[in-house]
């Protein structure tokens, strides 16, 4: 078993091996993880590790609020993840290598980061200034029978990809080349595919490739069939994903 200690920066959002992972990073103890990252030589990789939140805040509280409007805004690089801050996280996550870290003239960061390796979390110490995490690195296995599913994949990705045009009423733009290697095949429609957290969990922690791309297949006919059935849907960028405000 491969394990590596790392920064974590838990988020209201899954991050996937291969995608992009803007940030603005606002909050002290992230700033902090920024300038610790920012320490190290240009040629080392700016790695943290990035998990899904399940039951907490992703920014902490800054003031005294509902219920109470006396109790005083938790601080600390566990603050709005309870007593034990794992319990709050999924615990299978992602490592983003960090491209870019610039700071601002405030203090707060612009950061992208591009997922890279799954990670399964084991242990967060809430110590230092921020969170820091033991995690176990996941291999990708294909499993049987990915290749087959990817080609299937992909072509129910592009009709529920005009489905959602449809419905959103707006033409759909150009669609570049979409890979054909299975895992690439099954991270990218996880991260485009418009489906709530639990969901891309699901996806991100799947055992092989051919389970994940099997569960895609099952969800996009099911959302394509759903969208067919909608007049119309809300004019948002619904696949894509913001910036995390931190």
């Amino acid at each position: 078993m491969t394990t590596v200690r790392l920064p974590l920066f838990p988020l209201n959002s899954v991050l996937f091996p291969g995608l992009v992972l803007p940030l603005n990073v606002f909050e002290e103890r992230y700033r902090a993880m920024m300038r610790e990252l920012l320490k190290l030589g240009e040629d080392e990789p700016r790695r943290f590790a990035v998990v899904a939140i399940r039951d907490g805040r992703e920014v902490a509280p800054t003031a005294p609020g509902l219920p109470d409007p006396t109790a005083l805004p938790e601080k600390g690089p566990a603050a709005g993840f309870g007593t034990d801050p794992i319990q709050a996280f999924h615990r299978v996550g992602c490592i983003a290598d960090a491209a870019t870290i610039r700071e601002r003239e405030d203090g707060s960061f612009e950061v992208l980061a591009t997922g890279t390796t799954r990670v399964r979390l084991l242990l967060v110490d809430a110590s230092g200034p921020f969170l820091v995490a033991e995690l176990e690195e996941l291999a990708e296995d294909a499993g049987d029978g990915a290749g087959a599913l990817s080609e299937g994949v992909l072509r129910a990705f592009r009709s529920y990809q005009k489905r959602l045009a449809g419905a959103r009423e707006r033409s759909l733009a150009t669609t570049p080349d979409l890979p054909d290697e299975p895992s690439v095949v099954s991270y990218l429609v996880a991260a485009a595919a418009v489906l709530d957290i639990p969901a891309k969990q699901r996806l991100l922690q799947a055992p092989d490739t051919a389970t994940r791309l099997a569960e895609e297949l099952k969800l996009l006919r099911a959302e394509t069939a759903v969208i067919r059935h909608l007049p119309s849907l809300p004019a948002v960028e619904l696949t894509r994903a913001p910036t995390s405000p931190n």
